[in-house]
């Protein structure tokens, strides 16, 4: 039903690669429309999910609500370089348009299912996608002051190393692009919002990066360009598939 679609989604002009996708009794099931939707899984509640949206995609939704274009860059910043987390402490925004979006928007779909943190301040968490599969993801604190966060880009993996938990697991998916950025975004997110930064990544969590080549490179892309974290920076670990290391070359 697109009743409970919020105002403005059906006759925004967006991309039609955006899909509504969403969960009912544990069935999936999808619908073409202008943007992507998610379900939440606890009130069934229909929601953008913002990070999927470029910064053009989110004018586009804004102004489909009657809001001037000058808003989705308010938003973009606040979300992307001032870490914030709930709507309300947007003040730059009109009380009505924060109140819509923390009722018709998301900022991702990943759920921490656990978390533990160690003594040095080392943060190491297990994700529950939105299929119920988890995967984990660490963040580590250094003494001059770098945060790296290693990331996953499979749900289990396929390469079957002796030496790797992981690997005895078994391959349950890939990771979608934005499962893999969301994973930085999220440490990323909370560091600006105590005045620090996330400064590395590693893919050195969960799967082989290099069998899932496009959406890994996508990622890559994003956490570049919206993260602002440099290309030396962005460390991409392989067991060896070679065609894919000169493929990864060739894209500079």
């Amino acid at each position: 039903s697109y009743s409970n679609l919020p105002a403005g989604i059906l006759n925004s002009p967006l991309s039609p690669r955006f899909q509504v996708k969403g969960r009912e009794r544990g069935l999936a099931w999808r619908v073409r429309a202008p943007l992507r939707v998610w379900a939440d899984r606890e009130d069934n509640r229909l929601t953008v999910d913002l990070l999927k949206l470029s910064s053009q995609e989110m004018e586009d939704l804004l102004v489909s609500w009657g809001e001037p274009k000058f808003r989705a860059k308010q938003l973009y910043k606040a979300i992307y370089d001032q870490g914030v987390r709930d709507f309300s402490e947007i003040t730059a925004l009109p009380i009505a348009l924060r109140g819509k979006l923390n009722t018709s928007t998301s900022l991702g779909t990943l759920r921490i299912a656990k978390e533990k943190q160690s003594k040095d301040g080392t943060i190491k968490r297990a994700y529950s996608l939105h299929d119920d599969k988890l995967i984990e993801s660490v963040l580590m604190p250094y003494d001059d002051g770098r945060f790296t966060a290693c990331i996953s880009s499979q749900a289990g993996c396929a390469q079957g190393c002796v030496f790797c938990a992981t690997g005895q697991m078994g391959f349950t998916r890939h990771l979608t692009s934005d499962e893999i950025f969301e994973q930085a975004f999220r440490f990323s997110q909370e560091l600006k919002a105590e005045g620090r930064r996330l400064t590395n990544i590693v893919f050195m969590g969960m799967g082989e990066p290099f069998a899932n080549f496009d959406n890994v490179v996508r990622a890559l892309e994003r956490i570049h360009d919206q993260l602002g974290i440099g290309w030396r920076h962005l460390t991409v670990s392989t067991v060896g598939i070679v065609p894919k290391i000169y493929e990864f070359a060739d894209k500079n």
